[in-house]
């Protein structure tokens, strides 16, 4: 079966649910009773569970799985959880009640299904964590995702960049010493993928900051601090309007912010464009570098317009495509291939896992990697909506 199944064949297919970015509402069921003429699934029902549709790359991820699923043969029972908990552990309860024979999951609490996974486990219910990494369960059969910790030190790498420490070569900018003032912002607690993006930035900045060429004046600089519940644009701009009023006066100024997520750069950049800041990088108080992730549209334009600097860009197309491969293997009875079976240890099991890589955007490759790759088109990242 997985030997029958063509990435290629499915691509034009994953191609237009992401650039429909459609979907039920939240908590919804998408169930398609009819499978895709000519596929080899044979009508077999997989569950795809999605933690939120309140950002667009989640709504992209489940069309693009769906998408691919039903273009194989497959039904799918495609849900968000609306980042309520509960409401993914019902829905998933309701999955394996239906009989689905896989289901794939972008959890919203890496260890809160722990449940739901026995459940599956004692119905032969192969399960893929799909983007983050499920915890505290044996019962998690595969992963697929990016390098992760590479994601991090791509961030760290783009604020380097920006502050003028290191071209985009990375190499060393001759005679640039600082110092740079940098805040840092982290991900959710709850999701295992914020700490390989904290981890992956923080040892490439540490040595930046052991010499003293970037100092980080709030002295938030454990995780815990600089964390953002659910990854909240609010929480994000909250926080940062706090660091500005608590930290900043007396002509000191913020030089650069990591920011792990579009959505939480966008919340930063509100609140220091608030506080006086740009709008943009050429104005004359400089908005300060912010670094993102997922090449969200909006922040894109940002980028493009000056405003934000660089973002993370994680093909979301080759990510779903890597859940439909690693799950037609499962249901033909195969294992799928793994080309990481030692990083990810969900603190029962190292589980065996698929990573993909990543790009970093500036203005200037926005054209290369996302317009002639077809993610977004010309019109969209002008008018910064897809």
């Amino acid at each position: 079966m997985r030997r029958k199944f063509s990435i290629a064949a499915v691509g034009a297919t994953l191609a237009l649910g992401l650039a429909a970015c459609s979907g039920g509402g939240a908590g919804s069921s998408t169930d398609d009773a009819s499978g895709a003429a000519g596929g080899d699934g044979g009508g077999q029902l997989v569950g795809v569970a999605m933690p939120t549709q309140t950002s667009e790359r989640w709504i992209a991820d489940g069309d693009a799985v769906k998408a691919g699923l039903e273009e194989a043969g497959y039904k799918v029972d495609l849900q968000y959880g609306n980042d309520d908990i509960p409401t993914q552990q019902s829905q998933i309860d309701q999955m394996i009640t239906k009989g689905v024979k896989l289901l794939i999951i972008a959890s919203i609490d890496g260890t809160a299904l722990a449940n739901q996974l026995q459940a599956a486990a004692d119905a032969d219910i192969p399960v893929i964590a799909y983007d983050r990494l499920i915890r505290d369960s044996e019962n998690v059969d595969f992963y697929v995702t990016f390098d992760n910790y590479n994601v991090g030190v791509q961030q760290a790498t783009s604020l380097l960049v920006g502050l003028g420490v290191l071209d985009e070569a990375g190499t060393a900018v001759e005679g640039v010493t600082g110092p740079f003032n940098v805040e840092l912002f982290a991900g959710s607690l709850d999701d295992n993928n914020a700490h390989f993006f904290w981890k992956g930035a923080m040892d490439t900045l540490q040595p930046y900051i052991d010499e003293g060429v970037i100092v980080v004046p709030s002295g938030q600089t454990d995780i815990e601090q600089a964390a953002t519940l659910r990854w909240q644009q609010e929480t994000a701009q909250k926080r940062m309007e706090d660091l500005l009023t608590s930290t900043y006066g007396g002509g000191s100024k913020v030089d650069g912010v990591l920011s792990p997520y579009d959505g939480l750069s966008r919340g930063i950049i509100t609140a220091l464009q608030n506080a006086g800041y740009g709008p943009t990088r050429s104005d004359a108080t400089p908005m300060p570098v912010v670094t993102g992730q997922d090449a969200e549209i909006a922040s894109v334009k940002l980028i493009a317009d000056d405003v934000q600097f660089s973002t993370i860009f994680k093909d979301t197309r080759k990510l779903a495509d890597q859940a439909i491969v690693s799950g037609t293997s499962f249901l033909a009875g195969e294992e799928p291939e793994a080309n990481d079976t030692e990083t990810y240890d969900n603190g029962v099991k190292v589980v065996p896992s698929y990573l993909l890589t990543s790009d970093i955007v500036y203005a200037n490759n926005i054209q290369a990697l996302l317009i002639d790759s077809g993610y977004w088109t010309a019109e969209q990242v002008e008018k910064g909506q897809a």
